[in-house]
């Protein structure tokens, strides 16, 4: 027998590699792509609505941006403001929701004559970069403010971003191994500083302004500014693991679940602080590129 599928909340027409969940509006946004190849796979950022159909939690595609030739690999979130990483630069863009004005009488009789007849129910027709999107009284806009290139490395691409505590600066990590700070919205740059031999793979910005990378040389860093405060020393004195990758994890916001997604397309939750299992589940038929708790 097979093994059961979960259920599918969204399918995207591109590969999915990076999403964040708005808590004002609470829209999912999924981002991804095909990159620059000539493929037909497009790259964009998609705007989601959770809903419930029949008792069951789905999303709908309120507003697809297009990203033109560049994947979205990594995303973070401050406010409404996005930063996503697409090759070796970060892109910010801005949303914006909010109510649909109600149309005129001559504006919806001229809606029904132009244009062919439309099916109910069908699927929003993709916009452009700064177009509007409409669904259900719902206006969305996305506008691109300012891109900078974050990774100088021979074959460059920004792994991961974040946002400090007050959304007033945005770190970034690449291949070059370089942490590099920036100011929001400028993009200007305020500090530079070699933190592994290697790629960085995440780092996290605390509220009292000290920041923790890790790395593909095998070291978890703490840092103040570019002052290397405390390394992480390893002592694998725990439970033996199985030999399965972890593609991706999370942690969720009071840290006490901690979520792993495998290359097998595997997930499971664990209670943080004694990795006891609580969760087991096959969600992907591939590897897990993105996870939210």
């Amino acid at each position: 027998m097979g093994r059961r599928r979960a259920p599918e909340l969204y399918r995207a027409p591109f590969p999915l590699y990076a999403l964040q969940v708005d808590p004002s509006t609470g829209l999912l946004i999924a981002a991804g792509g095909g990159g620059a190849a000539k493929t037909g796979i497009k790259n964009g950022v998609h705007f989601l609505q959770l809903e419930q159909i029949n008792g069951r939690l789905g999303a709908s595609l309120l507003h697809s941006h297009d990203t033109e030739t560049r994947a979205t690999m990594n995303l973070a979130l401050a406010g409404n403001i996005l930063a996503a990483g697409q090759d070796a630069h970060c892109q910010l863009l801005r949303f914006q929701t909010h109510q649909q004005k109600g149309k005129t009488k001559a504006e919806k009789a001229g809606s029904k004559e132009q244009g062919p007849r439309q099916r109910k129910g069908a699927a929003p027709v993709e916009k452009k970069s700064g177009a509007e999107t409409h669904q259900e009284g719902i206006e969305l806009t996305v506008e691109n403010l300012q891109a900078v290139q974050t990774d100088f490395s021979p074959d460059p691409l920004q792994k991961v971003v974040c946002f400090n505590h007050d959304n007033t600066l945005l770190a970034t990590g690449g291949t070059d191994g370089y942490v590099r700070i920036w100011k929001v919205p400028s993009l200007e740059k305020v500090l530079e500083f070699r933190a592994h031999e290697g790629e960085i793979e995440d780092l996290a910005l605390g509220p009292d302004g000290k920041l923790v990378t890790v790395g593909w040389d095998l070291k978890a860093s703490v840092w103040q500014k570019d002052q290397l405060v405390t390394q992480l020393h390893w002592q694998e004195n725990g439970p033996t693991f199985s030999n399965t990758p972890y593609r991706y994890q999370a942690c969720s916001e009071s840290g006490t679940f901690l979520g792993l997604g495998t290359v097998t397309g595997s997930v499971a939750i664990y209670i943080a602080f004694s990795l006891q299992g609580v969760f087991l589940c096959g969600c992907c038929s591939c590897c897990v590129s993105g996870l939210l708790l």
